[in-house]
């Protein structure tokens, strides 16, 4: 996996922090508008450990997309901090983030955003060009292992107009593996995609946890339980159940799997 940090980044981190591969200590996110400033996330406290599989869950505007947005690197907190793999990530400058961001976090969004005029392949092989972590010589064949254990190696050559919404979600999270990050981020992955074609792209999900990648994602599918191995619910920007990592294994050494 590569989790390290960047040449020339010293990771804002204390041995504590480290415990935990996600861990986000009293985060604020806010936004000012002419009615006056709208908390879209109110003292986020939140650890989640490598191997675990967690839900956000929450009606719209409850700040789920913008709790997965802050810890992708894609937003910035307002305040609070949000520690990533071992390095603080609202500390890094914009260059930096997105370096970061490709080598730690593989996100998958609701709309694919497959770019249209690349095929299925060559949308696999851009972040691998990108950040050059993986050798020339092996990105295509990387490339091509990836779409299989997706099941749709045959669509290799296409354009995303070509395939299927389950197809296009399944490139994509394809896409997301490309640089092998320890983090999948996925925001209503399975929000355009029939009841079927959203139990295999979470059968997918479920076997990358497997394998040894941490899944976090924001969906309202209402089956959710039956797949991850936590739920983290949202209200008004605040986290109303879904405990720190801490205690979910003591919950669930219990026999309590879901909050």
């Amino acid at each position: 996996m590569h989790s390290e940090p960047m040449g020339g980044l010293q990771p804002k981190s204390t041995a504590k922090d480290s415990r935990h591969l996600i861990e986000l200590k009293q985060v604020v996110k806010t936004y000012d508008s002419a009615a006056g400033r709208f908390y879209a996330l109110h003292g986020i406290d939140l650890q989640v450990d490598k191997g675990e599989f967690v839900a956000v869950v929450g009606k719209s505007g409850s700040g789920k997309s913008t709790l997965l947005n802050l810890i992708a690197g894609i937003d910035r907190p307002t305040d609070g901090s949000i520690t990533v793999a071992g390095v603080e990530v609202n500390s890094l400058t914009e260059g930096q983030t997105a370096v970061w961001r490709g080598r730690n976090i593989g996100v998958v969004f609701q709309f694919f955003q497959l770019l249209p005029t690349l095929t299925a392949l060559e949308n696999i092989l851009l972040p691998m060009d990108f950040l050059k972590l993986i050798p020339k010589n092996r990105r295509k064949a990387r490339a091509m292992e990836l779409l299989d254990e997706m099941g749709v190696a045959v669509q290799a050559g296409k354009l995303p107009s070509l395939l299927s919404g389950g197809e296009q979600q399944r490139v994509a999270i394809a896409r997301a593996l490309a640089n092998d990050p320890p983090v999948i981020a996925a925001d209503e992955p399975t929000g355009n995609l029939d009841s079927a074609t959203s139990e295999s792209v979470f059968r997918s999900f479920k076997n990358l946890v497997a394998a040894g990648k941490t899944v976090l994602v924001v969906t309202h599918e209402r089956e959710i339980s039956s797949w991850v191995s936590r739920t983290v619910r949202l209200t008004d920007g605040k986290i109303v159940n879904g405990a720190g990592s801490d205690q979910f294994r003591a919950a669930a050494g219990e026999g309590s799997h879901h909050a």
